[in-house]
């Protein structure tokens, strides 16, 4: 029995599928290292998406490599494998168009690098950063850290809002106050609260837009420019810094008002005031009155 497995670990059969796993192996950790050492020479020069991209095809090259020497080592003709790999990829491509059309619309994505990795993106509804950028889909991490999927096609398809590919960035206020503030009074208050905050830009300078007469307000636009790592900061502490400053200068925020009209035929609608302090059997105070 001894003899019987001496000449089985022997054969050429168990050399040679031992050779293929030692194939196998050392090609798993020469990509690996290979892949790494391509990223970081690629990186650079070149962006973390395309040392990204590069890594992961020296990483399947080399491996393939290996993976064919080690099939040849087995027996099998690589002649025959690329025949049948040729088949089964036509017959895959015709079987799964969405993902053939995911593919083409990666090496779009690509190719025309409408954002890269660690950028922060809007598709839709949807805004995270740029976790990975394959050949079938895109990788997000939102700001509440949920993991999002979306196909090439629908970001070749949909409207992408890159919000950190410039350094900078404008906050547009919208904003109203009551028809009875100066208008130069209010413009001089938005420039000093503007002019202290530390995360607004001085070039370029902020902007005061005097929109129009709303229903219930004069409305203001007043954009301010920062850096885009500080837009969210600035957004925040400008709107309080503002609201302190209008409070403290007396100009009014006013609330919609709204009027009721019912025709010019119509007596007006009565408006009675009840006090808690009036006695229960006390006749109720009313006052007329009539908006027109």
């Amino acid at each position: 029995m001894f003899d019987t497995l001496i000449t089985f670990v022997k054969s050429d059969t168990v050399v040679n599928s031992l050779q293929a796993l030692l194939l196998i192996s050392v090609g798993f950790i020469l990509a690996r290292f290979a892949a790494k050492a391509a990223e970081k020479i690629i990186s650079n020069n070149f962006s973390r998406h395309h040392a990204s991209l590069f890594r992961r095809v020296i990483y399947w090259i080399i491996l393939a490599l290996f993976a064919a020497s080690a099939l040849h080592q087995l027996g099998f003709s690589l002649g025959v494998l690329l025949g049948a790999a040729g088949v089964m990829s036509v017959a895959i491509g015709f079987a799964s168009q969405t993902s053939a059309s995911n593919l083409i619309s990666g090496l779009f994505l690509i190719g025309e690098q409408p954002f890269q990795i660690g950028d922060t993106i809007r598709v839709g509804t949807t805004v995270g950063e740029v976790l990975s950028i394959d050949l079938l889909s895109v990788k997000l991490r939102t700001f509440d850290n949920l993991f999002v999927r979306i196909p090439n096609e629908s970001l070749i398809k949909s409207e992408v809002t890159n919000l950190t590919r410039f350094p900078i960035r404008r906050f547009d206020l919208q904003l109203g106050v009551a028809y009875k503030e100066n208008i130069a009074h209010v413009r001089q208050v938005l420039f000093d609260v503007a002019e202290k905050n530390p995360l607004s830009l001085e070039e370029p300078a902020p902007t005061f837009l005097f929109t129009g007469f709303g229903d219930s307000a004069l409305t203001i636009q007043f954009s301010v420019w920062s850096s885009t790592t500080n837009f969210l900061k600035l957004r925040n502490s400008l709107q309080e810094e503002i609201k302190l400053a209008f409070d403290a200068a007396g100009i009014e925020i006013p609330f919609p008002h709204r009027t009721l009209y019912a025709g010019s035929e119509t007596p007006p609608f009565p408006v009675r005031i009840v006090t808690d302090s009036a006695p229960q059997n006390a006749p109720t105070t009313s006052q007329d009155s009539q908006t027109r």
